[in-house]
């Protein structure tokens, strides 16, 4: 867990309140390290903690989390976001022992929550940064199939279908999966120990023909042409007939066997300057989003040729 503190001009790391009847409460602020949202015209970033039950929350008006997740071309969101009385910041203190999950996220505010204590900031900037990384976990690394060496893998294209390698769930479309033809045997990130079954210097990942037969590995479907050699099996001492040199009788492929890549958006937020009563904070990392949103598997097939 991290430890959030606000930090008061005397430097204390407790949060200071001060109630009507001049006493004062001392809390100290120890959250988890990751924050959760809701909303769909408004998104709410917020994270709660019990013993005693708190919440810190952000409103954002008129902002939707597939906003936040709108990177550039280079996989980043970043903006700033001012605190303000339609993006208010709060920090609230709850009688109740056990918080619902869906606090933040009922249309309808629960009536068994009692708030104890509710202090806004209507100033200060909320610091969103969203890095998104998409990978087609076939066993090859990112880096690694940067094949141009050029330190950008998203322009390198085997089999020239459209989807760059490192988000090709088969590189060398050949309707075989680039994680079935044994890219990293022994699993040291080391390519060079792939499985080559011709013994051309092109390991099978990247050879569209792999027991270089003359006859494409897609091609090698026999009377069965669904996208995958790997079932068609003359001689079962052997095995499949893309890695027998011995067979090698041609059925055409017609298309592509559908593709499957991971992205992952990573969401960061930091709050500056926030200014409650005589709270006040210069940062506020406010940690990690948690939402299952946040992961997507992206299918596509791609055209044949």
């Amino acid at each position: 867990m991290r430890k959030l503190f606000f930090v008061l001009l005397s430097l204390s790391f407790f949060l200071y309140i001060s109630c009507d009847d001049g006493d004062i409460i001392i809390v100290e602020l120890d959250f988890d390290d990751t924050f959760y949202s809701c909303g769909v015209n408004n998104l709410v970033l917020y994270k709660t903690k019990e013993d005693p039950s708190e919440s810190l929350s952000l409103k954002l008006t008129g902002v939707k989390l597939s906003d936040i997740l709108a990177v550039d071309a280079g996989g980043v969101f970043e903006k700033t976001y001012t605190i303000s009385t339609s993006n208010p910041f709060n920090y609230r203190t709850y009688s109740n022992e056990k918080l619902p999950s869906d606090l933040f996220c009922s249309d309808i505010p629960d009536s068994s929550v009692t708030i104890t204590n509710d202090i806004e900031s209507t100033s200060g900037f909320a610091d969103i940064k969203t890095v998104l990384t998409e990978d087609d976990n076939d066993g090859v690394s990112a880096l690694a199939e940067d094949r141009d060496g050029n330190g950008d893998p998203t322009d390198d294209d085997t089999d020239g279908d459209g989807i760059p390698d490192y988000i090709d769930s088969d590189d060398d479309g050949d309707n075989i999966l680039t994680a079935l033809e044994n890219p990293d045997p022994n699993g040291d990130g080391d390519y060079s120990d792939a499985q080559d079954t011709d013994g051309d210097g092109i390991p099978d990942y990247l050879d569209p023909d792999d027991d270089g037969d003359g006859t494409l590995t897609r091609d090698e479907e026999n009377e069965s042409q669904d996208q995958n050699p790997a079932n068609d099996i003359t001689n079962s001492d052997i095995g499949p007939d893309y890695l027998n040199p011995a067979v090698f009788s041609k059925v055409p492929a017609t298309k592509y066997r559908e593709h499957s890549y991971i992205q992952t958006y990573k969401v960061n937020m930091t709050l500056r300057d926030i200014d409650i009563q005589v709270l006040s904070a210069d940062e506020l990392d406010f940690g990690k989003l948690e939402n299952s949103a946040l992961t997507k598997t992206v299918k596509k097939t791609p055209a044949f040729n």
